[in-house]
């Protein structure tokens, strides 16, 4: 049954190639639709593999190939995916999604027939965006238990995350539109999240051994609201439309997290700058 199952993953990487074709050769959009199910497993990896060959790190431009798939995605979807390829997926992924991503965009959500409240339920599984590097991704949900770990690079929006969530983050960005489980940025050194804390839990949650809790200031305001319209765009959740309905009196309810070295180095910066324009 394993090599069954592993003969299962291998068919729909090589539709995926096989697709991809117009794209790989002369960088010609591409659009198509699949099923998928938990035996397939690093969907698109064989692919950005091919692309990056070819391409290198440049990959192709953003939204060369759209693939879209329905049902159950295995582990490790859209891991290590690569620049101008997008992964939109109807119904719910297992643990490692986006594990180093390296410039893709990954969409999620629930299926036109799901009987549960997407923001009240579990989409992903655990340790997504483990070591991602670069890419985005728009979660309609809550993803499982070390979101987002050593990510540095990636811009995501979720509906939720469970414990550790950003640990040992160095760079990226992360909105979560609900509840954060425990120990959340234990170790984060770089990037910064942005957490809708409505009931105000959510600094118990935190480990703030590293990072500071701080308003949402104007300029972050522009880039937290840029990434929930994108949210709601690719997903159509109503969380996000409910925040963007409301946004400036909505606005009190979020927290930065910004680490504390990374916040000294940006003043440092721009302290330099401005003494520099004075001159």
């Amino acid at each position: 049954m394993e090599d069954q199952d592993h003969g299962l993953a291998g068919v729909l990487d090589w539709k995926l190639l096989e697709s991809a074709q117009p794209a790989l050769e002369h960088r010609q959009k591409v659009f198509a639709e699949f099923n998928i199910r938990n035996t397939d497993r690093t969907v698109g990896t064989i692919l950005s593999n091919e692309i990056s060959k070819k391409y290198k790190s440049e990959g192709l431009p953003e939204d060369t190939l759209h693939f879209k798939f329905t049902g159950t995605a295995g582990q490790s979807f859209g891991a290590f995916n690569t620049n101008g390829v997008t992964l939109e997926l109807e119904g719910d992924a297992n643990d490692y999604f986006g594990k180093g991503l390296s410039g893709a965009r990954l969409i999620v959500y629930p299926s036109q027939n799901a009987g549960f409240i997407p923001e009240e339920n579990s989409i992903i599984g655990n340790v997504a965006f483990y070591g991602a590097t670069s890419g985005e991704s728009f979660i309609r949900g809550k993803a499982g238990e070390r979101f987002a770990v050593r990510n540095s690079g990636v811009k995501a929006v979720v509906e939720g995350v469970g414990d550790h969530g950003c640990e040992y983050m160095t760079g990226g960005r992360i909105v979560v539109l609900g509840n954060t489980g425990r120990n959340f940025a234990a170790g984060m050194s770089g990037g910064i999240a942005y957490i809708y804390d409505t009931r105000g839990q959510f600094p118990r949650h935190c480990n703030r051994e590293m990072v500071d809790l701080d308003p949402v200031g104007r300029q972050d305001a522009d880039e937290l609201k840029d990434m929930i319209q994108r949210h709601y765009a690719f997903t159509g959740s109503t969380v996000a439309k409910f925040v963007l309905d409301d946004f400036e009196n909505q606005l009190q309810h979020f927290v930065k997290v910004f680490p504390t070295d990374y916040k000294k180095v940006l003043l440092e910066k721009a302290g330099r700058l401005q003494r520099t324009t004075h001159k």
